[in-house]
């Protein structure tokens, strides 16, 4: 199979070099051209990358904040990730699972250990979570994940449950989408196809070509929303940016739907693995370079962030372009309920708790969001591609986000975090400019106070 079509490295060269010789005068219009936002080409896109200059960094990153406001609103949304497996036949020097490494402590939750995951998570008040697992064909096939999927649908208040696993076959997939999952999300970790074959020395994620095509089998399951990346610092970053960014352009112009998320992992130290040191580090300055970057470009996507990253950098990045964070995370199965830190994929560094995380984008003027009506009211692919590039999909967005955090402040929030919330949420709901929608929220407020949950325009 040749995926040249999809991602080609030639022309991802080319344009990271003429991107070089770009003036001041055509960086600043770019940057000012983003701020309509109908996005920016890959020639566009691989000039901002080149920018080192401290000022026009600075206009970048003011670009990706009004970019991200005028999209999305102040909204972050924010989710937990559950593993449920770390058992795994890859072999990827840079992960935690690879099947060499002999110091991890291997385990696969069986269906009721998920569940009871699941209810630790949702007990500290989340919603939504991206279900994880190791690739081992015999441990975590897909009927383990669908498996999964349904038991914590019928067992757990969990509302929306996005999948990140292996490449599967269109029937396979066809199983995923009738389990009711959101987001289907998969890494190519790095588009640099030599890299990708250093990094990868043993297992089925070996293929390259099978993972680059594993959405376009998704989408003939009937799967539309999708989400991609790169872990960043195993090659170098503007290059594996500008892949991302062509992989996302190949599937919006064949499918009409771009990325719902790119998410944004920089490589973090992990037991066992096989790198001693990051191949390509990346700055913090550069990390926001990339963020704002991918903001320009596809205004429209939803930008996730980890707590790979450190607290700090994670409460000024939520300004920048972000618009989802994990909180709360363990990146081990069975992690919620007890704390082994020798099946971890990777080392976390933000470690406050979901209340704590609140609390914080509270205090930033943010409002946090616990929504999945999308998923739930067929807003997806391109319905949702529609409404999000023609930023009208704030008008749903905001009325859910304040309904699913005052759900939040009621059942779970403590003192503290409910006096912070209650105030955002009077200042929220100033801003829904429909009479009859704000009208409606405020009997949907009411009606959560007195003991109704779920409720969603």
């Amino acid at each position: 199979m040749n995926t040249n079509h999809i991602i080609n490295e030639e022309k991802i060269n080319k344009y990271l070099e003429v991107g070089k010789k770009a003036s001041k005068e055509e960086i600043l219009a770019i940057i000012e051209k983003a701020r309509d936002c109908y996005g920016l080409s890959l020639k566009e896109a691989a000039i901002l990358l080149q920018v080192e200059d401290k000022s026009l960094l600075e206009s970048l990153f003011d670009s990706a904040r009004f970019i991200k406001d005028k999209i999305y609103g102040n909204r972050i949304v924010i989710f937990a990730p559950l593993y449920t497996s770390n058992e795994c036949t890859n072999n990827c020097l840079y992960c935690g699972f690879r099947s060499a490494n002999k110091e991890l402590h291997r385990r696969t939750l069986s269906k009721e250990e998920i569940v009871a995951e699941a209810k630790a998570i949702e007990n500290t008040g989340h919603k939504r979570v991206l279900l994880v697992c190791g690739e081992d064909p015999k441990k975590t096939h897909i009927d383990h994940i669908t498996d999964a999927v349904g038991a914590i649908y019928e067992d757990v208040d969990i509302r929306r449950i996005n999948v990140n696993a292996a490449p599967m076959s269109v029937e396979d997939f066809k199983k995923l989408k009738r389990a009711g999952i959101g987001t289907f999300q998969i890494f190519q970790e790095t588009y640099h196809r030599e890299t990708y074959k250093k990094m990868h020395e043993a297992g089925f994620k070996r293929d390259y070509d099978y993972r680059l095509t594993a959405i376009e089998r998704a989408f003939e399951a009937g799967i539309d929303d999708f989400g991609i990346g790169a872990l960043l610092g195993l090659y170098d970053y503007k290059f594996d940016v500008l892949a991302t960014l062509m992989h996302s352009e190949y599937m919006d112009e064949k499918y009409n739907v771009g990325p719902h998320t790119i998410s944004v992992p920089r490589l973090r130290p992990a037991l066992g693995s096989g790198l001693s040191e990051t191949p390509y580090p990346i700055s913090d300055l550069e990390f926001k370079k990339i963020i704002s970057v991918y903001r320009l470009t596809v205004p429209y996507t939803g930008i996730i962030l980890s707590t790979r990253e450190a607290a700090s950098l994670r409460d000024e990045l939520l300004s920048l372009g972000v618009s989802q964070i994990s909180a709360g995370s363990k990146t081990n199965p069975g992690g919620y309920e007890e704390d082994d830190r020798e099946a971890t994929q990777f080392q976390t560094s933000d470690e406050r708790s979901l209340d704590e995380m609140l609390q914080v984008v509270c205090e930033q003027g943010h409002l946090p969001s616990f929504c999945t009506a999308c998923y739930r009211a067929n807003r997806t692919g391109e319905a949702f591609m529609e409404l999000a590039k023609d930023a009208h999909i704030h008008e749903f967005c905001q009325p859910n986000a304040i309904l699913t955090f005052k759900e939040n402040l009621v059942q779970f929030a403590s003192l503290k975090t409910k006096e912070k919330g209650e105030k955002m949420i009077q200042k929220e709901l100033e801003k829904i400019d429909d009479k009859k929608v704000k009208e409606e929220t405020l009997k949907r407020l009411k009606r959560i106070e007195d003991g109704e949950r779920d409720l969603y325009f």
